[in-house]
């Protein structure tokens, strides 16, 4: 039997500590600029931001973040009560919620990106735009691995 070097080689660990090495820099450098919102709130207020032409629902905001509906719910009701978001009636759908930014939530937006972008940018270092397709075929990969 032939050994494949994922048996042993804890990738996912690897993947998980810089993902959270990342979350910690970010949610200082937030706290630090006094940006008052957490990494989860601006996972979704970016999301949000992408669909503001027509809104986006909660389960879209799901899917997207791969979050729990749920979790989703209670971040989306901490930014509709520091005025960031607001829910809104789907116009085709009386039964369902578009979730838009608030003026206040696209004002936080335009403060928190800038050092979004700036630890992103710090993370990636040197590393060119061909690295950059690499990763994004090798993570593609193992998510379609483990999601089917």
């Amino acid at each position: 039997m032939t050994t494949n070097p994922a048996d042993t080689r804890a990738y996912f660990f690897k993947i998980d500590t810089t993902i959270k090495k990342i979350r910690l820099i970010l949610q200082k450098k937030l706290d630090d600029a006094n940006i008052d919102i957490t990494v989860d709130q601006w996972v979704l207020l970016d999301h949000i931001k992408r669909h503001e032409e027509f809104g986006i629902s909660q389960n879209e905001l799901a899917e997207m973040t791969v979050k729990d509906a749920p979790t989703v719910t209670r971040i989306i009701d901490l930014l509709v009560k520091k005025g960031f978001a607001e829910r809104k009636m789907a116009t085709n759908d009386r039964r369902r919620f578009m979730i838009t930014l608030t003026d206040a939530g696209r004002e936080k937006f335009e403060q928190a990106n800038p050092i979004v972008v700036e630890v992103r940018r710090k993370g990636w270092g040197a590393l060119s735009e061909e690295d950059y397709k690499t990763f994004v075929k090798i993570l593609d990969v193992i998510y379609t691995n483990i999601t089917h």
